[in-house]
C-alpha cells in the first residue's frame, strides 16, 4: 500500500514536470508569433501584432510565475502528504510509538523534508501567503479547532512562519536528551522510549501547547477517505492515532470514605438510638401480646408491637391521618438520624441537595392503607383515602422524605424482603463512593402487625405460638424454638462522604466498609442446607472491604429464631471465621422481634452503637443452646465487653436474599 501510494505520489510529481514543459513550449510560441508579426506585417498591422505579442508573452511570463509558485507549495505539501501518509501506516504497526505519534509527526515530517542535522537551520521553506491560507483552511477543515491553540507544531503544520521548527528548538523544548531520541524520530524501533518514557511525556505539553487535545480521533480515517489522498495527490492531513494513548495520565484522586453520622430509630424498646441500645444491654425484651386488633382468633397473638408512638414535630397532621405507620415510622426516624447528624436548618442551607439523596426501603409497603381501600372498595370507591395507591408504595416514603427535606439527590426504595435494609444501606454507600452523594439516608422500614400480615405469617406457619409467655418466644439457637416474632419499627442511617463530614464538623460514629449480596437460588422460603449462599455473601462481603477474617471479631447475626435458619447461619459464620478466638455473635431479635424489612438497619444501629459503647448485647432466652453452638462464641444472657476492631450485619430474606454489611470505628490515623 505504501508503494502504491509513493509510485502514485512520483506520478503527480512527473505529471507536474511535464505541465511545466508544455507551458514553457507556449511560452515560447508566443515569443515565435510576436517575431513573426514583426516581420510580416507592417505599418499599424505590425505593431499591433507587436504589441499583441509582448502582451501575451508578459501573460505566458506571469503565468509561468505563478505556475512555479503553485508548484513549490504543491512540491511542499506534497512532501509532506507522503511523510503523513507513511506516518499514519507506522503508527498503527509501531504500538510502543503510538502515545507519542502526535509529537513524532512534527518531527519525523522535518527529518523527511529537509533533514535533521543538528543546527537552527529551518526544515520548511516560505510558502506563500495565499497557499498558507489554503493550507491553514484545509487543516481546520480536517482537524476542526483543533489547530487553533497550537504552538510550534501548529505554526510548521498549518504554514507558519519560514523556520519555526528546526532541530534546535526540538532541542531547546526537549533538552539534551532529544540527541538520544534518533531512531525515535525517523520511526524506526524505539527502544528510548522503554527506557526514558519521562522525556516524552515533559516534552510534549511543551511542544504541542493546549493543542494536543484538539486533535479529534477520526482525523486520521477523514483524510484516508479524501478522494486525493486516494488518488495519489497532494493533501494537507493531520495525524491522530485512533489509540489515543497519548492523553495526559489522570490524575489518582483520594478513594472516598463512607461514615455514619447520623441514626434514628423507632422501635419495640425505644424511639431514640441511645434508650434503644440502653435497653438491649439490659436483656429488656419488647414483645408482648398485640392491642392493635382483636386477635383472639389466631394462633399467635403476641408481637415486637410499637404501643406508643407520636409524629409530633415529625409529620404534618394532614398526612398524619392518612398515611400508612410503614411511612410515618420511616420519616420520623428519618428525620431523627438528620437530627442526631448535626444537620441544622444553617447547615442544610450549605448542603448541595442536588448531592443529597435518600434510599429507604421497606418488605411490605404500606399493607394498612391497601387493606383499608380494599374494605373501602366494598361499599364504593368513592369511600377509598384518595391517596391509597401513592401511599402504599414502598418509595413514597423515600419520596415524602425527600419533599419535606428538599434533597434532590438518588431516591428510590429497594424490597427484598427481610433483607431491604442492609441492600439499602450498601446501595447508598455505593452512590456516596461512586461521587453520585456526599450524604444518603438509607434504612428500612416496616409495619405489619395487622390482621392481614400477622395471618399471611401464621399461614405459612413461620411463627412462634408462644403466647403464655411472650418475652420468651424469640430465642435464637436455643433447642426449644418454635419460630419468629413479629416486630414493627424503622431504622435509619445518616451515611456520609468523610471528608464532607470533616469540613462541616459533624460527629462520626464509625466507618462503614462494604457490604455483598447474593442468592441462594435454591427455595422461595427455606434457607440453604448448606448454607451455601450465606457463606458466599459473608466472604465477599470480606473481600469488597479489603478485610480478613481475623479482623472481624463481632457478628450481629440474622438469627431470627427458626429452626432451619439459625443453624445455617451460624455454620455458615463458624466455617469463615472458625480461626478466629476473639469472635462474639448475638442476635438483636430475641428481644425486638422480626422487623422485617426494617430489621438491618435497627440492628445496624445496634452494631454501631456496640462499637461505640464498647458492649455487646446478650441474647436473651438462650437456655437450651443447640449442642453444635458454642456458648463462647455466641453472647449469652448477659453483655459483654468487647473492644470491636471490625464489626458484621447480616440480613437474609425469603427468595434466598442474603446481606451483609461491615461497621469499623473510625480511625483518623487511617487516612492518607
Amino acid at each position: 500500500m505504501v508503494e502504491n501510494r509513493l509510485n502514485s505520489s512520483s506520478a503527480t510529481l512527473a505529471e507536474g514536470g511535464r505541465g511545466q514543459g508544455k507551458e514553457g513550449k507556449r511560452e515560447r510560441r508566443g515569443e515565435e508569433v510576436g517575431r513573426a508579426g514583426r516581420g510580416r506585417g507592417g505599418g499599424e498591422d505590425s505593431g499591433r501584432g507587436a504589441e499583441e505579442a509582448s502582451i501575451a508573452g508578459e501573460q505566458s511570463r506571469q503565468e509561468a510565475g505563478c505556475r512555479d509558485s503553485r508548484k513549490r507549495d504543491s512540491d511542499g505539501v506534497l512532501g509532506f502528504s507522503l511523510c503523513t501518509v507513511r506516518l499514519a501506516l507506522q503508527v498503527m504497526a509501531l504500538a510502543a510509538a503510538a502515545p507519542l505519534c502526535s509529537w513524532l509527526l512534527a518531527a519525523y515530517v522535518s527529518s523527511a523534508v529537509g533533514g535533521l542535522t543538528g543546527d537552527d537551520t529551518p526544515v520548511t521553506g516560505a510558502p506563500g501567503r495565499r497557499s498558507r491560507r489554503r493550507r491553514s483552511a484545509r487543516l481546520k477543515q480536517l482537524t476542526g479547532d483543533g489547530w487553533a491553540p497550537f504552538s510550534m507544531a501548529g505554526n510548521f503544520l498549518a504554514g507558519g512562519q519560514a523556520g519555526s521548527l528546526s532541530c534546535g528548538s526540538l532541542v531547546a523544548f526537549c533538552g539534551s536528551s532529544f540527541s538520544g531520541l534518533g531512531s525515535c524520530l525517523t520511526f524506526e524501533g524505539c527502544p528510548e522510549y522503554h527506557k526514558q518514557p519521562q522525556i516524552f511525556a515533559d516534552c510534549m505539553p511543551a511542544f504541542f501547547g493546549d493543542g494536543l487535545a484538539g486533535l479529534k480521533p477520526k482525523s486520521l480515517r477523514a483524510a484516508r477517505r479524501h478522494p486525493k489522498a486516494r488518488a495519489g495527490k497532494a493533501v494537507a492531513i493531520a495525524v491522530q492515532p485512533v489509540r489515543e494513548t497519548s492523553e495526559k495520565k489522570k490524575l489518582a484522586t483520594k478513594p472516598r470514605r463512607v461514615v455514619v453520622t447520623g441514626m434514628g430509630v423507632v422501635s419495640p424498646l425505644g424511639h431514640n438510638p441511645d434508650s434503644f441500645y440502653e435497653n438491649l444491654l439490659a436483656g429488656q425484651s419488647g414483645i408482648s401480646e398485640i392491642e392493635g386488633f382483636d386477635c383472639k382468633d389466631f394462633p399467635t397473638r403476641i408481637a415486637g408491637e410499637i404501643k406508643s408512638f407520636s409524629t409530633d414535630g415529625w409529620v404534618a397532621p394532614k398526612f398524619a391521618k392518612r398515611m400508612d405507620k410503614f411511612m410515618l415510622y420511616l420519616l420520623t426516624a428519618g428525620k431523627m438520624a438528620v437530627e442526631d447528624g448535626g444537620i441544622t436548618d444553617d447547615v442544610m442551607k450549605e448542603l448541595d441537595k442536588t448531592k443529597c439523596g435518600i434510599l429507604i426501603g421497606s418488605a411490605m409497603g404500606g399493607m394498612q392503607v391497601f387493606n383499608d381501600a380494599v374494605t373501602a372498595l366494598r361499599t364504593s370507591y368513592r369511600k377509598m383515602n384518595p391517596f391509597c395507591v401513592p401511599f402504599a408504595t414502598t418509595n413514597m416514603g423515600s419520596a415524602m422524605l425527600a419533599m419535606d427535606l428538599g434533597w434532590m439527590g438518588p431516591n428510590y426504595s429497594i424490597s427484598t424482603a427481610c433483607a431491604t435494609s442492609n441492600f439499602c444501606i450498601l446501595s447508598a454507600a455505593n452512590h456516596i463512593l461512586r461521587g453520585e452523594a456526599d450524604v444518603m439516608l438509607s434504612g428500612g422500614s416496616d409495619a405489619a402487625i395487622i390482621p392481614i400480615g400477622l395471618g399471611g405469617f401464621v399461614a405459612c406457619r413461620a411463627l412462634s405460638q408462644r403466647n403464655s409467655d411472650p418475652t420468651t418466644a424469640s430465642r435464637p439457637w436455643d433447642s426449644e424454638r418454635d419460630g419468629f416474632v413479629m416486630g414493627e419499627g424503622a431504622g435509619v442511617l445518616l451515611l456520609e462522604e468523610l471528608d464532607h463530614a470533616k469540613q462541616r464538623g459533624a460527629k462520626i460514629y464509625a466507618e462503614f466498609l462494604g457490604g455483598s449480596f447474593t442468592c441462594d437460588a435454591y427455595h422461595m422460603t427455606e434457607p440453604h442446607p448448606e448454607g451455601a449462599g450465606v457463606r458466599l455473601c459473608i466472604e465477599k462481603a470480606l473481600a469488597h472491604s479489603g478485610v480478613k477474617p481475623q479482623d472481624v471479631n463481632y457478628v450481629n447475626a440474622h438469627a431470627t429464631s427458626t429452626r432451619a435458619g439459625d443453624l445455617q447461619e451460624y455454620k455458615a459464620l463458624m466455617r469463615v471465621f472458625a480461626s478466629n478466638p476473639e469472635l462474639k455473635i448475638n442476635s438483636t431479635k430475641s428481644m425486638i422481634g422480626h422487623l422485617l424489612g426494617a430489621a438491618g438497619a435497627v440492628e445496624a444501629v445496634a452494631t454501631i452503637q456496640a462499637i461505640r459503647t464498647g458492649w455487646v448485647h446478650p441474647t436473651i432466652n438462650l437456655q437450651s443452646p443447640e449442642k453444635e453452638v458454642d456458648m463462647n462464641v455466641v453472647v449469652g444472657d448477659k453483655k459483654q465487653r468487647l473492644d470491636i476492631k471490625v464489626a458484621l450485619s447480616n440480613s437474609f430474606g425469603f427468595g434466598g436474599h442474603n446481606s451483609s454489611v461491615l461497621f469499623a470505628p473510625y480511625n483518623e490515623k487511617n487516612e492518607n
